[in-house]
């Protein structure tokens, strides 16, 4: 066994082993810390309802600290669930809603 995977033997029906891939495990489980956090959903929840913001608008209304508001952000665009777009010096943040659709299929799918 080496740190990225582990492997099972004799456990399916037809004594052929296992193999569990750790990494995407650990990627699969940064992806849904990144969404269960209190202030990234709300941050979440406030881009969905403006459509598109940017960090200051995001820490004004949030009453943050620029640099946690950035530090969230970036968590949430690492993970997918936040697009940045370009307009002259300002970036926006929007939700990939596409991104939301994969999690709720990926957490449906885990929990049947």
């Amino acid at each position: 066994m080496n740190n990225y995977s582990l492997t099972l033997n004799n456990l399916s029906d037809n004594g052929t082993t296992l193999k569990v891939d750790l990494l995407n495990i650990k990627k699969a489980a940064l992806t849904l810390r990144a969404v269960n956090h209190k202030l990234r959903q709300q941050i979440l929840k406030l881009i969905d309802e403006h459509g598109k913001m940017t960090v200051t608008e995001l820490y004004v209304k949030l009453r943050l600290e620029q640099s946690v508001a950035s530090q969230h952000l970036a968590i949430l665009r690492k993970a997918g669930f936040v697009k940045t777009t370009r307009d002259g010096k300002f970036i926006y943040y929007s939700v990939n809603t596409s991104r939301i659709e994969e999690l709720n299929k990926f957490v449906d799918d885990l929990l049947k």
